[in-house]
């Protein structure tokens, strides 16, 4: 026996991208939508995430369209000073309980089931009472699971962890009550580098860490990616200059030399080329904090851990008996295969613009309301996979340009990103009653250049492939091997 349920929309998950989708949808239309999630309250992996955690990017580029997240201020102290705050992960989950609790339900159009698993066919159960809900949809079920969002805290480490071994996800730093005599970070992501800061931070010597990196990356530096007047010149400066490498760009190495001397990219060692780019973002003082780790185990990816020894694909290295081993290896965002955003009674959430996923979330919403055919929505949501590899910095930034000129051909489109609280572009290029000279002559140069940054950018990719398939035996670096 099962609890019948109708509506317009069923949300499969209360995630960020969920979230963002139902406020739009709520903010736009008249419809009703049933949410179900299986967590206890709304955020996704936020809720189970490590307690240091922040946001990565400005907070006001985070959240739903409707609701503000954080106060817009300046942070004074710590490694983001001089930046725009960045929420924590008690303010995300805090957020996102108010925009579902002050904003969507008050209406009656939301209706929201928590700890609920979805079992298909518009099915679903409580985790709780086993009580089984059947909704009928009368427009679509929408999957904002489908981007997999996978925190360490999840799952069980990838690899085997021998008896008596210390092995932790990050969310039990902020538990230790003893020391020990060596800390090994594995994960090479912005979890590894949240969990170095973390213990030099909290005064561990960078001798006593060990970090296992298995793929160097290329970084972003946040202080170019902000909002706000302060920042404007800066940000158009750096945005013409990296459109200048590209074009001016003869190879993929030539390409990546070209945006770090332009301060677009940053890596960790200058000995090391990066063949990984995730959208990492840290400022230079984060940096400079994690170049104080000498010891940067790069020998593959671990497979076993006993006490006394770490074995990786490439070596075995020994270490201290009293080690504690913090698992950062979970794969965050992976790439995702891109599939039709609309697919008749589906829609299917991902990102639209590279690694801003809550903005396309709220922009799908946006063109489900919009527009009435699915070919004109899809043309319009072309999916942007998250990136892996380095070369997936030239396929996104393609791929970006190409949604960015299908938005411009559409006048009314613009006038909603221009009001999108989300929109990555309004929030760094702000209108301003007069435009300084210097900065419409870079916008200007910006706008005449798109059209040769693509075509340049194509004819790079198309030689690296022509350069491994003569090459069958090399093993390219800028792939991902493990």
């Amino acid at each position: 026996m099962s609890t019948a349920l109708e509506a317009d929309y069923l949300v499969i998950g209360a995630g960020a991208m969920g979230m963002a989708f139902t406020d739009a949808l709520i903010s736009e239309t008249d419809a009703t939508v049933v949410v179900v999630d299986r967590y206890h309250q709304p955020g996704g992996h936020w809720t189970t995430a490590y307690p240091f955690v922040r946001l990565h990017q400005p907070s006001s580029f985070y959240g739903v369209n409707s609701r503000e997240l954080g106060t817009g201020s300046i942070d004074q102290a710590g490694g983001n000073s001089g930046l725009f705050e960045l929420a924590s992960s008690g303010e995300v989950c805090a957020y996102f309980d108010q925009v579902m609790h002050q904003t969507l339900l008050p209406g009656g159009r939301v209706s929201y089931f928590p700890m609920c698993d979805h079992d298909g066919d518009g099915r679903f159960h409580s985790s709780v009472t086993g009580e089984q809900f059947t909704v009928t949809t009368r427009r679509r079920v929408v999957d904002a699971t489908y981007m997999r969002v996978t925190v360490p805290s999840m799952r069980r480490p990838g690899y085997d962890v021998g008896e008596g071994v210390e092995c932790v996800p990050p969310n039990e730093l902020a538990k230790i009550r003893q020391p020990y005599e060596h800390y090994v970070v594995v994960g090479a992501g912005k979890t590894g580098m949240d969990a170095c800061l973390w213990l030099l931070g909290r005064g561990v010597a960078p001798a006593e860490v060990s970090w296992v990196m298995p793929r160097d990356s290329w970084m972003l530096d946040r202080a170019r990616v902000q909002p706000g007047q302060q920042f404007i010149d800066a940000i158009v400066t750096g945005q013409f200059a990296q459109m200048q490498a590209v074009v001016e760009a003869t190879s993929v190495d030539d390409l990546f030399d070209r945006l770090e001397a332009c301060g677009q990219l940053l890596r960790l060692n200058a000995d090391v080329r990066p063949t990984a780019y995730r959208c990492a973002t840290v400022t230079i003082a984060e940096l400079d904090q994690l170049r104080r780790i000498a010891h940067v185990i790069r020998a593959g990816r671990v497979q076993r851990i006993e006490s006394g020894s770490l074995e990786l694909d490439n070596a075995t290295v020994m270490m201290p008996r009293n080690t504690l081993y913090i698992d950062c290896s979970a794969d965050g965002l992976e790439r995702r295969p891109a599939v039709p955003v609309f697919d008749d009674g589906r829609i299917t959430l991902q990102p639209v613009r590279t690694c801003q996923q809550v903005f396309s979330a709220a922009f799908i919403a946006h063109v489900e309301a919009a527009y009435d055919d699915d070919a004109t929505r899809n043309d319009i949501c072309l999916p942007v996979p998250h990136p892996d590899s380095d070369l997936d910095w030239l396929r996104t930034t393609i791929e970006n340009q190409r949604n960015g000129l299908r938005w411009a051909e559409d006048a009314a489109l613009q006038r909603w990103l221009e009001g999108a609280r989300l929109h990555w572009f309004r929030n760094l290029f702000p209108p301003m009653p007069t435009e300084p000279a210097p900065r419409q002559a870079a916008l200007q140069g910006m706008q005449a250049m798109a059209s040769a940054q693509t075509a340049n950018l194509a004819h790079l990719l198309q030689l690296h492939a022509d350069a491994a398939v003569s090459a069958p035996l090399v093993h390219s670096p800028s792939e991902r091997t493990t």
